[in-house]
Order: structure tokens, then sequence, then C-alpha cells
């Protein structure tokens, strides 16, 4: 019952994000700078669970691969990650990147088709330089998650 609730809850939020008119709001949050910002404060508290399929999301942002529908969905995600005020709030330990985290492995799943290798290459560095030595392993674990 849990999993049919998270799939139709998940699918409540994608129509929101796919939908031009409705999703505007979080849009309008999305630019380079403030993402980078963001995720820059916040990685170490946010965690390598939550920034590396930012750092996904944001590296398919600036794909000439992806078309302009499927960027219009992902600027979405990353406003709505970037948003100050969202469902918990960022700075509440432990659970404050929950919901951002659900909104980025949802749109993740439904975007993994235009994750090349050197996008995941460059998220990957990021994560690196950010978090230190991780262990390629756990990334491919990761990625794993994020693909099913």
């Amino acid at each position: 019952m849990k999993k049919i609730r998270t799939i139709q809850i998940g699918a409540n939020l994608f129509n929101l994000f796919a939908d031009e008119l409705k999703s505007a709001k979080y849009r309008k949050h999305y630019s380079d700078a403030s993402f980078w910002a963001k995720l820059k404060r916040y990685s170490k508290i946010a965690g390598m669970k939550v920034v590396y399929p930012a750092l996904l999301l944001q590296y398919m942002m600036k794909s000439d691969d992806v078309p302009l529908k499927a960027k219009l969905i992902l600027s979405a995600a990353l406003g709505y990650f970037i948003l100050p005020i969202d469902f918990i709030p960022d700075i509440a330990p432990l659970l404050g990147f929950t919901d951002d985290l659900g909104v980025l492995l949802l749109i993740i799943r439904q975007m993994a088709v235009y994750i090349t290798p050197e996008i995941r290459e460059k998220a990957r560095k990021h994560v690196f330089k950010w978090f230190g030595e991780t262990e390629s392993a756990e990334l491919d674990i990761l990625d794993k998650e994020y693909s099913n």
C-alpha cells in the first residue's frame, strides 16, 4: 500500500512539474548562480545522496542533447530544490532535504534517458571534489538506485 501511495505522489509531482503553467512558480527560482550557491552552501549538510542527483539534473540542463520540454521539467525540479521555503525546511536537521531528494529522484527516474556518460562523469567529478575520496562503488550504487 505504501509503495502505491508513493508512486501516486510521484506521479502527481511529475504532472505538476510537467505542466508549464503550474511549474512556472518553481522554474522562476532556477538559475545557474542560485543553483551553485545553494549547493555550495548546503552540500555538506545535504550529503552526497542529495548532491549527486542535483548535479545530474544540473548537467542535463546544460546539455544540448536534452529537449526543451525536458529542460522545462528539469528547471522546475531544480527551482524547487533551490527554493528556500518548501515542504520541509532545509535547515531542519536530518529531515531538511528529504522532500528535495524525493523530487530530484522522481525527475531523474523520469529523465534517465538523457543521462549520458559525460553528464555522469561531470557529476562524479564534483562529488569527488566536494566529498573527497568517495568510492566509485558508492556512486555506482546510487546510480542503480536512481535508475530503478
